[in-house]
């Protein structure tokens, strides 16, 4: 396939209003660390495709948003 084969008729415009409301934003850097967790918890994100060490990071910031929302919880 060539540039010319691809069909970019809905595509939206990207004129002066398009590029206005645009924002720039810099992916928040993540910290590299060792983590011990149970055989069968990382087989079952592996399962899932590509992408599981992503899906574990969501799942514990879910946890996180999660307990802080509780009324006892330190909000730090």
């Amino acid at each position: 396939m060539t540039d010319t084969d691809i069909d970019y008729s809905d595509n939206p415009a990207e004129d002066e209003t398009f590029w206005a409301e645009a924002e720039w934003w810099m992916p928040v850097p993540k910290d590299r660390l060792s983590l011990r967790l149970d055989r069968d918890v990382v087989s079952w994100f592996k399962a899932q495709g590509p992408g599981y060490q992503s899906r574990i990071n969501a799942a514990l910031r879910a946890y996180m948003h999660h307990q802080a929302t509780l009324p006892d919880h330190p909000r730090k």
